[in-house]
């Protein structure tokens, strides 16, 4: 962040700007999620569905190690820079460098041994015959995925984030076109929806790069040696991003195998609709987190500790209204939103998505401040703490929660236990922000 355009303007006029932003930017890539999943559902049906639920835990895993280099490293790049220690510039470019060399095995998985892995998923025969033409295209542009990831966080934390909101909005709005040209016109089923969201990243590694090239930009392009020591650091702080990304694939696994012993294919069908429109709320707190994570680390740099506070005030108290304003859609109109997503009418998907809709969303009263406070944690360098709450939230608790609760109440249980899970987390939470405040 540009520290004279941070000395001009009040803590609540800069959250409003890079928070604000943010968030319109994840909602356009979350838009494209949302139309992926209805085409698919088009395309597919409760079949397609089930294929792309089981398959959505890689997309998380390219995105985690992709987040955890980008925002790591912008994250570091911010501090330092605030302390005008010259290291600064050589985190963009290491940050790129490990990202492409991270991106190889996902694609020498996605070439060789994508059948094995669906069967690993328990995918049956008739869900891997759809699943491997999609997993193997979206797996082998796994470079670009974690290319943007980077370029983004760095446009966003050197002080443009209207910038990158355009870059994020403008690549779903491509993927959107070009998923119906694809899998429609072009009659390429649900692997036209892989190819379109596999090119989507150049859109905005493009638009970003108007800002790359302009006097405004303090990024540099310095020594493309790969240092281990400066992605170990920078990792460190995005282990909060990593787990974020990581805690929504494992409770996808965990539940994907839980609801096949309960309901079979349907059930999972029907959880693959409740999980991509939980994508859209998660991307609105991880845009609220994302967005206060430069604000976080320049005012911690320069030691400004009364503006950091009211930043994660005005974080939380977002975090909140969001949540309510979820919970209060999702119970007036979860038939509605579920029959949007359930082409052949089939009346179990229908029943078990309305009842999930209306249960697991209550989580997000929790997970909301969760993701925002394991945000602040790793911005202002609580790596320990950033670690500890992430790990229990996305996979400690989920897992234990998931296996006690659909033990108990079986898929009722399974609906509740992202509730309990992230109510688990929020206790941990405030231990680890008082005891990082001191």
């Amino acid at each position: 962040m540009n520290q004279n355009h941070a000395r001009t303007q009040s803590v609540a006029a800069l959250f409003t700007e890079y928070v604000a932003t943010n968030i319109i930017g994840q909602i356009g890539m979350s838009a494209y999620i949302l139309v992926d999943t209805f085409f698919i559902s088009i395309a597919g049906g409760a079949t397609g569905m089930a294929a792309l639920n089981l398959v959505l835990p890689l997309y998380d895993l390219i995105f985690a190690f992709g987040d955890m280099f980008s925002v790591g490293s912008a994250t570091r790049f911010t501090i330092c820079r605030a302390r005008n220690e010259e290291e600064a510039d050589r985190y963009f470019t290491n940050s790129i460098v490990w990202s492409l060399i991270c991106s190889i095995p996902f694609m020498l998985l996605g070439l060789f041994c994508v059948p094995q892995i669906l069967q690993l998923l328990g995918a049956d025969a008739e869900v891997a015959a759809m699943g491997i033409p999609y997993t193997r295209i979206f797996m082998m542009f796994s470079p670009l995925f974690m290319l943007n990831r980077c370029v983004s966080a760095f446009t966003r934390n050197d002080g443009a984030p209207r910038t990158a909101m355009v870059a994020v909005f403008l690549s779903g709005v491509f993927n959107i076109i070009f998923d119906y040209i694809f899998m429609f016109p072009m009659k390429l089923g649900i692997a036209g929806a892989a190819l379109a969201t596999g090119i989507a990243p150049i859109v905005s590694c493009a638009v970003c790069g108007t800002h790359m090239f302009t006097k405004k930009c303090s990024i540099r392009m310095k020594n493309w040696k790969p240092s281990w020591r400066m992605i170990l650091q920078a990792s460190q702080l995005g282990t909060s991003a990593f787990v974020g990304d990581i805690a929504s694939g494992v409770t996808m696994l965990v539940f994907n195998f839980l609801i096949l012993s309960l309901t079979g294919t349907v059930g999972v069908a029907a959880f693959g609709v409740v999980c991509n429109i939980a994508l859209v709320e998660t991307a609105v707190f991880g845009g609220i987190a994302q967005g206060a994570q430069p604000l976080f680390s320049d005012f911690y740099g320069r030691r400004m500790t009364k503006q950091v506070g009211e930043t994660l005030r005005l974080a939380m108290i977002s975090s909140l209204v969001f949540a309510l304003l979820f919970l209060l859609v999702f119970n007036l109109f979860p038939v509605q939103i579920v029959e949007i997503f359930n082409s052949e009418q089939n009346p179990d998907m229908a029943r078990l998505g309305v009842q999930g809709m209306r249960l697991y969303f209550l989580g997000y009263l929790f997970a909301g401040a969760n993701i925002v406070g394991a945000g602040y944690l790793s911005a202002t360098e609580s790596a320990m703490w950033s670690f500890l709450v992430s790990i229990v939230r996305g996979i400690v608790a989920i897992i234990l929660c998931a296996l006690l609760m659909a033990w108990l109440f079986g898929m009722t249980g399974i609906w509740l236990a992202f509730t309990a899970a992230e109510a688990l987390t929020a206790a941990l939470l405030l231990v680890a922000l008082r005891r990082s405040r001191r």
